[in-house]
């Protein structure tokens, strides 16, 4: 009887494209599109949309539903639905604490090139839980099914062709577990363990049922029926149960039987039947055998069939039930590895694996074991560190793992189950973990894996944790106002921010990347109009508020600085933390740190301009072009400089910009006449040149000192750690060294490190000093470099000054008070650069 072509299906809505989609009931979204961030709430929803190539993979948890399978997949590209089951939670599909899910759970009608793989089913009791029908190259794999007395617990029918049921554990309480119908040709049973029950094939050509392990109860253990030839029964291991009194009829008490239509073209050999419960081994061509040796001399079948206690062990592992052999046991390297059908795993997903304690009897390699659960030896794993993957981007990391055996086996055994920190969702492998994810954000990234030589049918096994440090690349972009608190961007109100209070600033995305995959902001924060000193500390939404600070000031001044602030949830807090007065709060976006964009190179300190000594002060409203050509790679899309404006004949704003570009709005220093002011600028470069344009009404000089640069060269990743003090001379913080708490003598040299200092090659850090006693500057460098001819902070006496700086830290970050008087010296860690793990 033929297959009925698959029915069209009506066009689906739109679904997400990738391989695979996700079902998860406790991390789904309303309308979610299967996607890892939006999955379906229920299998049904996954199989409405499901496309040909793709996987749905079924998270743990209870999915009380029908399932109709009604899409086909193709030979190259079928569709599979795989339950992920790990230790300690599993797939429950069906009728569980509920009345209300009733009839065939899993129906799979008039459909192709369909998998489904490791679903637990809990039936009603009045039908199959599983039905195959009209379909073919269907495959039911892995599943365990529990329903009490039921018709059947998987039903193949409706002139299905070539359908496989594998690996499943089918218990049904004493009534017909697997049943296969008139018409369907071609059905393939192997590695099935009926634990209570029996194997019924009516009316079904060329059958092959191979390795499966039944406890035959109310009937044959296998019971070939009809006109089924053409079948294939072999390394079955059936062994009937003595106790019968459940049953409603009269038990036929034979092992196999095989009607006379089925004879033609059927061979049985290399099964395991247990003769202590006094059944007869076969029933053949209507004619009983008593014994093995009987049925052989009659028939000529049962080359290599054993009599004898399998020593099955007790039914482990509850719902997900197995029954594995003993150790001694005769099915063990004695099955015949040539049969048709002969899987290459067992249920658990095992490969074959020979007994050193046991002569190798069997066909073939002479190891494999009659039954559906191989006997293996001690097993172990082997995980490497989760890395960066080679050539991929910032973010993309390789996870590798195997499994190893004492015995020889013919192929891998064991299986993973692993979840990435940053995800609710688990995926699952077979015995060779390699797998790519792709994290969204810079820092700690960690992965949970467990080990299973079970297929996770029981608890036993073994986790690991592994996790690497990622850094992120640098996006920079034209400079954007987002807040500005006297014209009420970004706020509500032009009202100053008052003492002790804070605003909110919104990102929820930048150039269409979402806020959660960026790591950090980079935003050219001023503050103006202040009315009493003080100072801002911005720092992520929905952290406690840090003791670092940013911007610094005193009444009336308008002061800018650079700052690198973590993303944690699309909003940054920016806090007005000095004294009793108000001060208004500007904010341009400069650029963003994530999985796009160039990597970081450090370099040395280097002074690339200096108008005092050459080329004069810039004029007033004039623009002068920076060429870094042979300064920089040829690769570098941005630098990063620190640029100062000093002896200005008039207030004004500097302006650092990319070369070509119209003078842009915003600005990067404010500065007030004969005023010495630095700011740390990360400007990208067109032709490896910039632009410094000086609006003022009076000259300036300007100074700029090269720190490194963003480029297709560059090899370091940046990693948000901050805000964090990780120095304070006024406490001794981070310098226990000194004696206690006491300011930076003239000329002194102190070493700070940052946090994370075994991996960190250069940090992102606000310096400040506080209390100078006289004039001066800050020079900051790595430890192991001699003292560059640069400065990192300017102040004058008695006041307190700040700037961001991106310092190299071999050896420690040393700081120098090239003063004739003391200071106090405060570092706030923003974060760190690393160079990325392969």
């Amino acid at each position: 009887m033929p297959v009925a072509p698959a029915a069209v299906a009506a066009p689906a809505p739109a679904a997400y494209s990738g391989s695979e989609l996700f079902v998860s009931q406790t991390n789904c979204a309303p309308g979610g599109d299967g996607s890892p961030d939006a999955p379906f709430c229920t299998i049904s929803a996954a199989a409405a949309v499901v496309q040909p190539g793709q996987t749905v993979l079924v998270q743990p948890g209870i999915y009380q539903e029908n399932v109709a399978f009604t899409r086909s997949g193709t030979e190259a590209a079928p569709i599979t639905f795989r339950a992920v089951n790990i230790r300690g939670g599993m797939v429950r599909v069906g009728r569980l604490n509920t009345t209300a899910v009733s009839g065939t759970i899993f129906s799979i009608r008039q459909v192709h090139d369909v998998v489904v793989e490791g679903f637990t089913l809990h039936g009603d009791g009045k039908t199959p839980a599983v039905v195959v029908d009209g379909s073919s190259r269907v495959t039911v794999d892995g599943l365990a099914v529990n329903q009490v007395r039921a018709p059947a617990t998987v039903r193949v029918t409706g002139g299905s062709q070539d359908v496989t049921v594998s690996r499943n554990w089918l218990n049904n309480a004493g009534r017909p577990a697997l049943v296969v119908e008139e018409g369907a040709t071609g059905t393939t049973l192997v590695a099935n363990q009926i634990p209570f029950g029996t194997m019924v094939l009516t009316d079904a050509p060329v059958s092959t049922v191979t390795n499966n392990t039944v406890l035959a109860y109310c009937g044959p253990g296998i019971d070939v029926s009809g006109t089924s030839p053409g079948a294939v029964i072999a390394n079955n291991v059936v062994q009937p149960l003595a106790d019968q009194l459940p049953c409603i009829q009269p038990v036929v008490e034979t092992a196999v039987v095989v009607s006379a239509g089925s004879v033609p073209g059927t061979v049985a050999h290399h099964n395991l039947i247990d003769p202590t419960a006094g059944w007869a081994p076969y029933a053949w061509d209507g004619t009983t055998y008593s014994t093995l040796a009987d049925f052989r001399t009659a028939t000529g079948q049962g080359a290599n069939d054993i009599a004898a206690d399998p020593l099955l062990d007790l039914t482990k592992a509850g719902d997900r039930g197995y029954l594995p052999l003993k150790p001694g046991s005769p099915g063990i390297d004695s099955a015949d590895a040539n049969a048709r059908g002969v899987p290459a795993t067992d249920l658990f997903g095992n490969s074959h694996a020979d007994d050193p304690t046991q002569a190798n009897t069997g066909s073939g390699n002479g190891f494999h074991d009659r039954g559906a659960v191989e006997l293996i030896g001690g097993s172990g794993s082997s995980l490497e560190p989760l890395h960066r993957t080679i050539g991929a981007g910032p973010f993309d990391t390789t996870l590798r793992g195997h499994t190893s055996n004492q015995w020889t086996t013919d192929g891998p055994v064991g299986s993973f189950a692993y979840k990435y920190e940053d995800s609710p969702l688990w995926g699952v492998s077979g015995p060779s973990l390699d797998v790519n994810h792709r994290f969204r954000r810079a820092g700690a990234a960690c992965v949970l894996v467990y080990v299973s030589w079970s297929g996770f049918r029981s608890s036993a096994g073994g986790s690991s944790r592994t996790c690497t440090t990622l850094g992120a690349h640098y996006t920079a972009v034209a400079p954007t106002r987002l807040l500005d608190t006297r014209s009420a961007i970004g706020v509500g109100t032009t009202t100053p921010v008052p003492a002790y209070s804070e605003v909110v600033l919104s990102i929820p995305s930048i150039g269409g990347v979402p806020a959660a995959d960026i790591s950090a902001v980079v935003l050219n924060v001023t503050a103006t109009q202040p009315t009493t000193s003080g100072f801002l500390t911005v720092y992520p939404d929905g952290t406690s508020l840090p003791t670092a600070s940013n911007v610094n000031f005193v009444a009336k001044e308008t002061v800018p600085n650079l700052v690198t602030v973590p993303m944690t949830n699309g909003k940054i807090r920016i806090r007005n933390s000095g004294g009793s007065g108000t001060v208004h709060v500007v904010a341009d976006l400069q650029g963003w740190y994530g999985a796009a964009g160039q990597g970081f190179a450090t370099q040395t300190p280097k002074r690339v301009l200096d108008t005092r000594t050459g080329g004069g002060a810039l004029a007033p409203n004039s623009t002068r072009t920076l060429d870094l050509d042979l300064k920089v790679s040829p690769g570098a899309t941005a630098v990063v400089l620190n640029v100062t404006v000093t002896a200005p004949r008039a207030n004004g704003v500097l302006k650092v910009f990319p070369y070509g570009s119209p003078v842009p709005t915003a600005s990067n220093l404010n500065f007030v006449t004969g005023q010495t002011i630095p700011n740390l600028v990360i400007v990208p470069v067109k032709d490896l040149k910039l632009s410094i344009h000086n609006q003022s009404s009076g000259s300036t000089h300007v100074v700029a000192d090269l720190a490194g640069y963003f480029g297709s060269d560059g090899q370091l990743g940046y990693v948000p750690n901050g805000p964090l003090r990780i120095a304070d001379s006024r406490d001794a913080t981070g310098l226990p060294y000194r004696g206690g708490a006491k300011p930076l003598q003239p000329r002194e040299t102190v070493t700070v490190y940052p946090s994370d200092c075994c991996v960190a090659v250069a940090m992102v850090a606000n310096l400040t000093v506080t209390k100078p006693t006289a004039a001066g500057f800050l020079i900051a460098h790595p430890g192991n470099a001699a003292r560059p001819a640069v400065s990192n902070v300017n102040f004058v006496a008695s006041e307190t000054a700040s700037n961001l700086a991106i310092v190299g830290t071999s050896g420690g970050l040393k700081l120098y008070n090239n003063s004739s008087g003391t200071t106090h010296a405060i570092v706030d860690q923003a974060g760190i650069f690393i160079t990325p793990r392969y």
